[in-house]
């Protein structure tokens, strides 16, 4: 079944016999060439990457990526703490609205604090006054959309997140020290740069007022067909032009082509076609699966009709739409047999849940390098309680 499966690939398949199933497989050598990659960029522009816990935040992998990186971004108070906690350097967090409680435990974790009004900026101007070590942000909206499906078009019509340009009050701007904007999802550098003309267009005349720059994330940076070049180009420009500390937050690109999960073959039955059922399920353990939507890659499978036998993968949900996909295979598939899902570590382990009460599954820690393995975790029925009362 496996006679063609590139080289990358064959370190996956060595391993997926020997783990937990399902789990997630994250590798740590996979890991710092990638940062390495991005290290690389950032010295050589002066700009600051952060990674964006929002897409990664397995923690005993901070150690391994902190050395590489400036510090983390988060969306919320628990990826701020864990961040602080976790992983040497700076802690940026956005929110699109904040309180007043939430602001007094931010202000021990976050260097950075962006906004999404200048509604909040006035609400909360006497707590930044308070907290002059707070380097407080807007998040800007330049109304140029990039990422094709809406659920995750953060410039979609009527989009909550963002201080649009007919919404911008330059008379405030000496209370603010930076910019952030966030456009992208998957992007090579060409949707960078037509954000950013679009962004200078609209909001250029005001940056000579701050201090920073913040150019969010979403850029497939550590991608093979990525144009680096053009990224650095842009990121020396704009230093030039504009004399700002500059900042990108990747999450996706730290972890691309890092991860990989391993599922079992739990029974075949037959509707209209073979209808594999799995040990995992998308609603719960992959649900970008359903919400993206998108069909992942697995080791050994093709397209439908691309080999001879033809499944529709499912999960072990009560959900009827706990479908990962249809493959094909060059041999049938059996009950006991692993499957190995490629690119799984971004958007899984933070994403899931334990809808039906189904466990979630095992985090191992994969060195390619050496061909060491450790189970970092494994969940049982106490983490299900624990959530519920």
């Amino acid at each position: 079944m496996f006679e063609n499966i590139p080289e990358r690939d064959k370190d996956w398949l060595s391993i997926a016999s020997s783990v937990p199933s399902p789990s997630y497989v994250i590798d740590v050598y996979r890991i710092k060439q990638n940062c390495q990659m991005l290290s690389d960029i950032s010295k050589e522009t002066n700009c600051k990457i952060l990674l964006a816990l929002k897409a990664f935040s397995v923690y005993p992998f901070f150690k391994f990526i902190s050395p590489y990186l400036h510090g983390v971004s988060a969306s919320s108070l628990d990826e701020a703490r864990l961040g602080a906690e976790y992983f040497p350097g700076e802690v940026h967090v956005y929110s699109p609205a904040y309180t007043m409680s939430n602001l007094v435990q931010f202000a021990r974790y976050t260097s950075h604090i962006i906004l999404n009004s200048f509604q909040q900026l006035l609400r909360f101007q006497s707590f930044f006054e308070e907290h002059p070590e707070l380097k407080v942000g807007m998040r800007l909206n330049p109304r140029h959309s990039e990422v094709e499906v809406e659920l995750y078009d953060p410039c979609r019509k009527k989009s909550r997140l963002g201080v649009t340009p007919d919404q911008f009050k330059p008379d405030m701007l000496d209370k603010l020290t930076g910019f952030h904007f966030h456009t992208q999802c998957e992007k090579n550098f060409d949707a960078l740069k037509r954000t950013w003309d679009a962004f200078e267009a609209h909001f250029g005349k005001y940056l000579s007022k701050v201090e920073w720059l913040n150019l969010g994330g979403g850029h497939h940076i550590t991608k093979d067909n990525y144009d680096r070049e053009g990224l650095v180009g842009l990121l020396k420009d704009i230093r030039k032009r504009y004399n700002l500390e500059l900042y990108i937050e990747p999450g996706e690109a730290v972890v691309l082509n890092c991860g990989v999960f391993v599922t079992e073959v739990l029974d075949i039955i037959y509707n209209e076609g073979n209808i594999a059922i799995l040990d995992c399920s998308a609603a719960t353990h992959l649900p970008d699966v359903i919400e993206m939507p998108y069909v992942p890659s697995i080791i050994g499978a093709g397209k439908p009709s691309e080999y001879q036998y033809n499944y529709v993968l499912g999960g072990v949900s009560c959900l009827a739409g706990d479908i990962i996909g249809e493959y094909s295979f060059p041999q049938p598939l059996q009950p006991g047999q692993r499957l190995v899902m490629l690119d799984m570590a971004h958007y899984t382990i933070v994403k899931n849940n334990t809808f039906n009460g189904i466990r979630l599954p095992a985090i191992v820690m994969y060195d390619s390098s050496t061909q060491k393995y450790e189970v970092l975790r494994e969940f049982d029925y106490t983490d299900f309680k624990s959530r519920l009362g």
